[in-house]
């Protein structure tokens, strides 16, 4: 049975942890709604507890010792884990509620994830989401977002993936009737450096590559490209080569309305490539209740 002591425990390392992220008591006391006064008087109680300091204090800032910041690289995830059961145990009986911030790619946003969305709201009418959508690689967690989603993420030590939405995509070359009416259709991904090429392109500045393979052979066109739209404006893109502005080379889901009514042909489809669809990526260290139910939803998604 747990006793005051071990109760004011947990707090002393909650302000420790928040010390060693922010850099300042005073910036802690600000956080935690807390005096500055409790906020010291809570470290010198752990390291009394401890016996080692913890904190190198000067007038300008506050640091931890080896000896802290061994403590606080060890503790932390088991903080987070801490907390998120709590907030779980307090959560398990009532309806789950609050905000989900996710961090996604555009490419998600069109037809993938809004009918996920849909069904997971209505199941859970006490959450709400916000979603922060950019093209750039970045740590979902760090950047205020409980989860990211993306392709082919480089994942650190303490993320988990999870797979949501197709599990195999493929990116698709096309072009309207009334361009090709005009023009050589091309027979080779190299004939393309010919024709007229509405180019994508990242806010890195770094250009969206035409790769293709067929039979073991795989290459990459660099086509020069008098339209260049953000992969942000990607729906502006295909619009332009539905006004036969030239070839376009983006996910084929994306274009297989237009497919459909007529609008866009396919071209080379025996050259487009295949690849892996978006995973659900989040810290293991840190779970609160509408993530975690997300995370279920997403799963149950998947085995039906």
């Amino acid at each position: 049975m747990a006793n005051n002591e071990d109760i004011s425990g947990f707090d002393d390392l909650a302000v420790f942890l928040d010390i060693c992220d922010t850099g300042g008591f005073r910036k802690t006391a600000q956080r935690l709604g807390l005096s500055p006064s409790s906020v010291s008087e809570r470290v010198k109680r752990l390291e009394r507890q401890v016996g080692v300091p913890l904190l190198t204090r000067t007038t300008r800032s506050v640091s931890p010792t080896d000896a802290g910041r061994s403590l606080a690289e060890r503790l932390l995830p088991l903080y987070y884990e801490a907390r998120a059961a709590l907030k779980d145990a307090a959560s398990s009986q009532r309806e789950v509620r609050g905000l989900l911030k996710l961090n996604v790619t555009g490419a998600v946003m069109v037809d993938i994830l809004p009918p996920l969305v849909g069904r997971f709201l209505e199941m859970h009418p006490g959450v709400r989401m916000e979603f922060v959508v950019e093209d750039r690689l970045v740590d979902a967690v760090a950047a205020g977002c409980d989860a990211g989603i993306r392709y082919g993420e480089h994942l650190a030590q303490d993320m988990i993936a999870v797979p949501l939405g197709p599990r195999r995509q493929r990116c698709a070359l096309a072009a309207s009737p009334s361009y090709l009416a005009g023009r050589r259709r091309p027979q080779h991904p190299s004939d393309v450096i010919d024709h007229e090429c509405i180019r994508l392109r990242f806010s890195s500045g770094a250009y969206v590559l035409w790769e293709f393979e067929r039979e073991g052979e795989a290459l990459t066109v660099d086509p020069q490209g008098r339209l260049v739209v953000g992969v942000d404006a990607a729906a502006a893109a295909i619009d332009f080569a539905r006004s036969s502005r030239g070839l376009i080379y983006t996910f084929e889901n994306w274009l297989q309305p237009h497919f459909a009514s007529g609008d866009l042909e396919p071209v080379l489809p025996e050259w487009w490539t295949t690849f892996d669809g978006p995973s659900l990526y989040f810290s293991r260290r840190f779970m609160p209740a509408p993530l975690r139910a997300f995370i279920d939803f997403v799963g149950s998604e998947r085995r039906d």
